[in-house]
């Protein structure tokens, strides 16, 4: 079978090969005279379960998130090195610099926490004439950003934004 056949039936994993070349007996054997193939380096194919993060799933929960909850006007999942995983945001917002905000809003936030013995931060929240930003953690590997308008009840986007949190953070773990 072709190495390019077995490949495509590996389950969905990154798979990763290198070309052994040692002198040792690991080396192939040469059929015919029964010595070591030295001028032929073994191929190990060295396949490493991972996980990927879906990014059409979380682009689709946010995008449903938004959509789906009156007064919210965008949403941004980010890591915590402050990159952009999906986002759904207002045309006018950067999206690079948008994330890397939320990422360092979220971290000060819980220093400011620890600092001030507050205990573990549950959202951070910036109020301003034109509405609210919220950003709460996805666990350790993501941020979440929602931006609401003024009009918006505050205690109903809590707790909208808990369900799409209990989403999203399967979809990253």
């Amino acid at each position: 079978m072709h190495l390019g056949n077995i490949l495509r039936l590996l389950p969905r994993t990154f798979i990763k090969m290198f070309l052994i070349a040692d002198t040792t007996a690991n080396l192939p054997i040469d059929s015919q005279n029964n010595s070591l193939a030295i001028n032929q380096p073994a191929l190990a194919i060295i396949t490493e379960e991972e996980s990927m993060i879906n990014i059409s799933m979380l682009q689709e929960v946010l995008q449903n998130f938004v959509s789906g909850t009156s007064n919210i006007q965008g949403a941004a999942l980010v890591s915590p090195d402050g990159l952009a995983l999906a986002s759904v945001l207002p045309a006018e917002m950067d999206e690079d610099r948008t994330a890397a905000m939320s990422a360092a809003m979220l971290s000060l936030g819980e220093r400011i926490g620890s600092e001030l013995v507050r205990g573990t931060i549950d959202r951070i929240v910036v109020e301003g004439e034109k509405g609210f930003g919220i950003v709460v953690s996805c666990g350790p590997d993501a941020v979440l950003l929602v931006l609401a308008n003024a009009a918006v009840k505050q205690g109903l986007l809590f707790l909208e934004i808990k369900r799409a949190v209990a989403q999203i953070a399967p979809l990253i773990s």
